[in-house]
Protein backbone atom coordinates (compact mmCIF):
# COMPACT_ATOMS: atom_id res chain seq x y z
CA UNK A 1 0.00 0.00 0.00
CA UNK A 2 2.79 2.03 0.36
CA UNK A 3 4.01 2.03 -2.80
CA UNK A 4 0.39 2.88 -4.09
CA UNK A 5 0.21 6.21 -2.08
CA UNK A 6 3.62 7.31 -3.04
CA UNK A 7 3.07 6.60 -6.87
CA UNK A 8 -0.43 8.13 -6.52
CA UNK A 9 1.35 11.81 -4.35
CA UNK A 10 4.21 11.83 -6.67
CA UNK A 11 1.74 11.77 -9.77
CA UNK A 12 -0.51 14.20 -8.10
CA UNK A 13 -3.66 11.32 -7.95
CA UNK A 14 -5.07 10.81 -4.31
CA UNK A 15 -4.53 6.66 -3.10
CA UNK A 16 -7.88 6.55 -3.90
CA UNK A 17 -8.04 7.97 -7.64
CA UNK A 18 -4.88 5.16 -8.02
CA UNK A 19 -6.89 2.50 -6.92
CA UNK A 20 -10.26 3.45 -9.23
CA UNK A 21 -7.96 3.81 -12.24
CA UNK A 22 -6.04 -0.01 -10.91
CA UNK A 23 -7.40 -2.67 -13.00
CA UNK A 24 -8.59 -6.01 -10.73
CA UNK A 25 -8.90 -9.67 -11.89
CA UNK A 26 -12.86 -9.54 -10.85
CA UNK A 27 -13.25 -6.66 -13.37
CA UNK A 28 -11.47 -8.14 -16.35
CA UNK A 29 -13.71 -11.59 -15.71
CA UNK A 30 -16.88 -9.17 -15.57
CA UNK A 31 -15.66 -7.89 -18.68
CA UNK A 32 -15.25 -11.47 -20.28
CA UNK A 33 -18.93 -12.30 -18.95
CA UNK A 34 -20.32 -9.04 -20.69
CA UNK A 35 -18.51 -9.90 -23.75
CA UNK A 36 -20.02 -13.39 -23.64
CA UNK A 37 -23.81 -12.44 -22.89
CA UNK A 38 -23.54 -9.32 -25.53
CA UNK A 39 -22.51 -12.18 -28.10
CA UNK A 40 -24.79 -14.59 -27.71
CA UNK A 41 -27.06 -11.49 -26.74
CA UNK A 42 -26.97 -10.00 -30.35
CA UNK A 43 -27.70 -13.55 -31.67
CA UNK A 44 -30.91 -13.76 -30.01
CA UNK A 45 -32.12 -10.37 -31.04
CA UNK A 46 -31.17 -11.49 -34.74
CA UNK A 47 -33.44 -14.54 -34.12
CA UNK A 48 -36.04 -12.81 -32.86
CA UNK A 49 -36.52 -10.70 -35.88
CA UNK A 50 -35.01 -7.70 -33.73
CA UNK A 51 -32.70 -4.36 -33.97
CA UNK A 52 -29.79 -6.68 -34.17
CA UNK A 53 -27.28 -4.12 -35.70
CA UNK A 54 -28.48 -1.81 -32.70
CA UNK A 55 -27.85 -4.66 -30.35
CA UNK A 56 -24.64 -4.99 -31.88
CA UNK A 57 -23.48 -1.06 -31.84
CA UNK A 58 -23.79 -1.17 -27.96
CA UNK A 59 -22.14 -3.53 -27.44
CA UNK A 60 -19.43 -1.99 -29.42
CA UNK A 61 -19.64 1.27 -27.19
CA UNK A 62 -20.17 -0.04 -23.93
CA UNK A 63 -17.60 -2.68 -24.09
CA UNK A 64 -14.94 -1.52 -26.81
CA UNK A 65 -12.38 1.54 -26.59
CA UNK A 66 -12.93 3.05 -30.02
CA UNK A 67 -14.33 6.08 -28.36
CA UNK A 68 -11.49 6.47 -25.67
CA UNK A 69 -8.69 6.69 -27.96
CA UNK A 70 -9.14 3.49 -30.33
CA UNK A 71 -8.70 -0.49 -30.88
CA UNK A 72 -6.35 -3.02 -32.14
CA UNK A 73 -9.25 -5.48 -33.60
CA UNK A 74 -7.84 -8.72 -35.51
CA UNK A 75 -11.36 -10.74 -35.77
CA UNK A 76 -11.32 -14.62 -36.16
CA UNK A 77 -12.74 -14.82 -39.30
CA UNK A 78 -10.84 -11.72 -41.24
CA UNK A 79 -8.60 -12.93 -43.96
CA UNK A 80 -8.87 -9.64 -46.47
CA UNK A 81 -9.63 -7.20 -44.54
CA UNK A 82 -7.51 -8.87 -41.08
CA UNK A 83 -7.61 -5.25 -38.90
CA UNK A 84 -11.05 -3.43 -38.11
CA UNK A 85 -9.32 -0.10 -36.69
CA UNK A 86 -13.01 1.68 -36.51
CA UNK A 87 -16.04 1.42 -35.27
CA UNK A 88 -17.97 0.65 -38.24
CA UNK A 89 -15.55 -1.77 -39.38
CA UNK A 90 -16.01 -3.76 -36.29
CA UNK A 91 -20.17 -3.48 -36.42
CA UNK A 92 -19.56 -5.15 -39.81
CA UNK A 93 -17.85 -8.00 -38.19
CA UNK A 94 -19.92 -8.20 -36.08
CA UNK A 95 -23.30 -8.27 -37.91
CA UNK A 96 -22.42 -7.83 -41.41
CA UNK A 97 -22.19 -4.94 -43.83
CA UNK A 98 -19.77 -2.53 -45.34
CA UNK A 99 -16.68 -5.53 -45.46
CA UNK A 100 -17.62 -8.03 -47.96
CA UNK A 101 -15.97 -11.17 -46.28
CA UNK A 102 -17.67 -10.37 -43.21
CA UNK A 103 -21.48 -12.66 -42.72
CA UNK A 104 -22.15 -11.44 -39.10
CA UNK A 105 -19.97 -13.48 -36.85
CA UNK A 106 -22.16 -12.23 -33.69
CA UNK A 107 -25.53 -13.81 -35.77
CA UNK A 108 -24.36 -16.80 -36.95
CA UNK A 109 -25.98 -17.01 -33.91
CA UNK A 110 -24.27 -18.75 -30.77
CA UNK A 111 -26.38 -19.72 -28.12
CA UNK A 112 -23.53 -20.09 -25.85
CA UNK A 113 -19.40 -18.28 -25.14
CA UNK A 114 -17.75 -19.77 -22.61
CA UNK A 115 -13.92 -18.45 -21.55
CA UNK A 116 -11.66 -21.44 -20.78
CA UNK A 117 -7.89 -21.78 -19.50
CA UNK A 118 -6.31 -18.09 -19.62
CA UNK A 119 -3.63 -15.93 -18.03
CA UNK A 120 -4.52 -12.76 -17.05
CA UNK A 121 -1.65 -9.61 -16.42
CA UNK A 122 -2.76 -6.64 -14.30
CA UNK A 123 -0.80 -3.86 -14.84
CA UNK A 124 -2.29 -1.13 -13.00
CA UNK A 125 -4.22 1.01 -15.64
CA UNK A 126 -4.50 -1.95 -18.07
CA UNK A 127 -4.60 -5.41 -17.93
CA UNK A 128 -4.45 -8.10 -20.39
CA UNK A 129 -5.72 -11.64 -20.95
CA UNK A 130 -4.89 -14.49 -23.11
CA UNK A 131 -6.35 -17.85 -23.55
CA UNK A 132 -9.05 -20.10 -25.15
CA UNK A 133 -12.86 -18.98 -25.80
CA UNK A 134 -15.51 -21.41 -26.76
CA UNK A 135 -18.44 -20.96 -29.05
CA UNK A 136 -21.18 -23.48 -28.87
CA UNK A 137 -24.06 -22.47 -31.96
CA UNK A 138 -27.63 -22.67 -31.80
CA UNK A 139 -28.27 -25.62 -33.75
CA UNK A 140 -25.50 -28.23 -32.56
CA UNK A 141 -23.77 -28.75 -29.38
CA UNK A 142 -20.42 -29.05 -31.33
CA UNK A 143 -17.97 -26.03 -29.88
CA UNK A 144 -15.76 -24.35 -31.46
CA UNK A 145 -12.03 -23.65 -29.77
CA UNK A 146 -10.48 -19.88 -30.62
CA UNK A 147 -8.09 -18.36 -29.22
CA UNK A 148 -7.94 -15.09 -27.91
CA UNK A 149 -5.91 -12.01 -26.08
CA UNK A 150 -8.02 -9.15 -24.78
CA UNK A 151 -6.36 -5.86 -23.75
CA UNK A 152 -8.31 -3.42 -21.19
CA UNK A 153 -8.21 0.51 -20.03
CA UNK A 154 -10.47 1.95 -17.94
CA UNK A 155 -12.43 4.90 -19.56
CA UNK A 156 -12.86 8.26 -17.57
CA UNK A 157 -16.12 6.63 -15.44
CA UNK A 158 -14.05 3.27 -14.68
CA UNK A 159 -15.60 1.19 -16.50
CA UNK A 160 -13.17 -1.41 -18.46
CA UNK A 161 -12.78 -1.18 -22.06
CA UNK A 162 -11.20 -3.78 -24.55
CA UNK A 163 -8.39 -1.55 -26.38
CA UNK A 164 -6.68 -4.92 -28.03
CA UNK A 165 -8.61 -7.96 -29.05
CA UNK A 166 -6.82 -10.79 -31.31
CA UNK A 167 -8.58 -13.72 -31.85
CA UNK A 168 -8.06 -16.61 -34.08
CA UNK A 169 -8.34 -20.15 -34.72
CA UNK A 170 -5.60 -22.85 -32.91
CA UNK A 171 -3.39 -23.80 -36.10
CA UNK A 172 -3.67 -27.16 -37.52
CA UNK A 173 -1.03 -29.26 -39.39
Amino acid sequence: MKKMVIAALVTGMTATAAQAATITEEEVLAAQQSWAEGIVGIGQTYLDKGDYTAAASQHIRELYAYEQGGVLFKPTLASDDQFRETFDEALSYFVGGDISEDSGFAIKPWRQVRFGEQQIILNGETAFAMGNYYFTPTDSDAETKVEYTFGYIKDDDGRLRISVHHSSVPFQN
